[in-house]
């Protein structure tokens, strides 16, 4: 691969959402500037081509970037200028300008009308190729070394460093390697000089080893509220019970803002289940008595009430000691009295976590106060710019991380193409 020495030359390092989006993003604001990408792996795009079951959830419906940053359990205060910037309807635009065209679900996530991630992630390499982005797959970048003169050696090797002899000379940098759980894994950023929000898991499901709702996996609720007994973390939202616990985005979402606490408990806890978040202890005991009276002859058992899926409701009336053929009019104080505290409270003995599917998210990554994000410059690294999940930042389940990486992408590939000259 020929570099014309005589022009700026970008290296971007990550073919994963960040990165594509703030080469094209420099390539197409500044076509002067020659963008390399270099990705690690045979396999760019990794992250977009699985998200959403193959489907990839690009974003989520929100009308002001006041509303989007509060899904951002890390980096909501800092991201609100930067999503005056480029937000949600800048994305849409953008993949519409490229001929993908998105539909927004009930529930507020956005997707390709194709229902492919194919779709965003093809949008994304075809984009690449037309500003002229030159993408490098199997190229480890081994060293960071800042020139006296300005820019940076990059000692690569892989299959794909002998295209550069194994060395390549770049002006600015634009750092987008995601996140990873593994401290150890960002000491070649240390070296340049930054401090890192240590790493820990974000977005993981629940394991609950002798669950009393083991048999009832693939059984969901649509609203449910999720509270970590003793914390101060909760959730609400759809519920999913699994063979191995609980999942669903009541549980992803509270696993997200209690990253950090989750790991101080080493995931050991009590999770306390509310199947009718719309009740109170006294509403609920009121529509109880009520209902007693007017339905008395009906068992209770067989007869599930507040929507509950038949297999949930019977397994709360097994907990409860009420035998099949008691009705209404029968139930003993006792099993009424703990069948409400079930409905309202089923305790769930949580003894580890599984990552949601391949869709792991990290808490933690580059310090946000080391990083100016009107550009995504390093305050300690001139040149350095940074973009997604590398940040300490990460947003809940919902194409919240997505969003993210467009805007950290784009407002960074829009800064790399500005001439030197305006660099302090």
């Amino acid at each position: 691969m020929k570099i014309d020495a005589s022009q700026p030359l970008v290296a971007v390092l990550g073919g994963g959402a960040a990165g594509f989006f703030g080469a094209i993003a420099c390539a197409e604001a500044n076509p002067q500037t020659q963008v390399v990408l270099l990705e690690k792996t045979g396999k760019l795009l990794g992250k977009v081509r699985i998200s959403g079951g193959g489907r990839c959830n690009v974003t989520h419906a929100c009308e002001t970037p006041a509303q989007l940053v509060a899904h951002y359990p890390r980096g909501n205060k800092q991201l609100k200028a930067a999503f005056q910037q480029f937000g949600v309807t800048e994305t849409i635009a953008w993949f519409a300008k490229r001929g993908v065209q998105l539909k927004t679900e009930a529930d507020g996530r956005i997707f390709p009308t194709t229902d492919s991630s194919e779709t965003i992630a093809k949008a994304l390499e075809e984009a690449a190729r037309k500003a002229g982005v030159r993408i490098v797959t199997n190229t480890n970048v081994d060293e960071i070394q800042p020139l006296p003169t300005g820019g940076f050696q990059l000692k690569l090797s892989g299959s794909g460093a002998a295209q550069f002899s194994s060395v390549l000379y770049a002006t600015r940098l634009l750092v987008a390697t995601g996140g990873n759980p593994k401290s150890a894994n960002y000491d070649w950023l240390r070296e340049l000089g930054h401090s890192i929000a240590e790493p820990v898991p974000s977005l993981f499901t629940f394991n609950v080893p002798n669950s009393p709702l083991s048999e009832l996996m693939g059984v969901s609720v649509p609203q449910a509220r999720v509270v970590l007994a003793g914390e101060k973390l909760q959730y609400e939202g759809p519920l999913l019970v699994t063979h191995w616990g609980v999942s669903g985005p009541a549980v992803l979402k509270l696993s997200a803002w209690g990253a950090r606490r989750l790991h101080e408990l080493d995931y050991v806890g009590t999770a306390l289940v509310n199947w009718i978040p719309a009740f109170t202890e006294d509403t609920l005991r009121t529509w109880l008595q009520q209902f007693r009276q007017e339905n008395g002859k009906k068992t209770v058992a067989a007869n599930p009430q507040f929507g509950l899926p038949q297999r949930l409701w019977r397994n709360l009336t097994e907990q409860a000691g009420i035998g099949t053929e008691t009705k209404w009019s029968d139930l003993p104080a006792k099993s009424q009295n703990r069948l409400l505290e079930l409905l309202l409270r089923s305790p769930l003995a949580v003894r580890g976590k599984t990552t949601y599917k391949e869709e792991f998210v990290t808490c933690g990554g580059i310090s946000l106060d080391e990083v100016d994000l009107k550009t995504m410059q390093s305050r300690r690294v001139p040149g350095v710019y940074f973009a997604g999940e590398v940040l300490d930042i990460d947003g809940i389940t919902g194409g919240f991380n997505f969003q993210a990486a467009w805007t950290t992408g784009f407002i960074a590939g829009r800064a790399l193409a500005a001439p030197l000259a305006v660099e302090v």
